[in-house]
């Protein structure tokens, strides 16, 4: 396996979406004695939403799964931001919290949030690893299937 966690994006093929100012009086993260907490992110690309709709309904489970990959993308660009660059700062993904927009009888929800977490042991590896819970929701921001937030720990240096 490549080295750094930079390495294996590249190796992935995968770009860091540039972030955007969150819509609101929040931040996009916030570091706290040594954990970043980070926003909830969608399934942005650049700032322009890609998926749109409730999985189940509008959007197939497959889609979902690509939506929950692209908001982690997103959560990574986050992390990026508060590592200065370095995720190899990043000690532990803690834990991931995944929101589905749903049709109410859509169960498959774990598998939705599997996008993410498929993601973060492919870029972190075993420092991806984590905790984690998957609720489906009746509507989510800007009508997104997938939203995913993240608690991870830095290195202490």
């Amino acid at each position: 396996m490549t080295s750094t966690p930079e390495q294996r994006l590249e190796a992935l093929n995968l770009v860091l979406p540039k972030v955007t100012k969150p819509a609101g009086n929040l931040l996009g993260f916030k570091i706290d004695r040594g954990q970043v907490y980070v926003s909830g992110q969608l399934p942005l690309e650049d700032g322009t939403v890609k998926y749109v709709g409730r999985v189940g309904d509008t959007v197939s489970e497959d889609e979902a799964y690509m939506a929950a990959k692209l908001a982690c993308l997103n959560v990574i660009s986050q992390l990026s931001l508060a590592t200065d660059g370095n995720l190899g700062r990043i000690e532990q993904i803690i834990k991931v919290s995944g929101f589905v927009s749903c049709a109410s009888d859509f169960t498959n929800i774990p598998s939705v949030v599997n996008g993410a977490s498929d993601l973060f042991v492919e870029v972190f590896g075993a420092a991806g690893t984590h905790s984690r819970f998957a609720i489906g929701v009746g509507a989510l921001p800007r009508g997104v299937p997938v939203e995913i937030e993240v608690i991870a720990r830095l290195r202490e240096n």
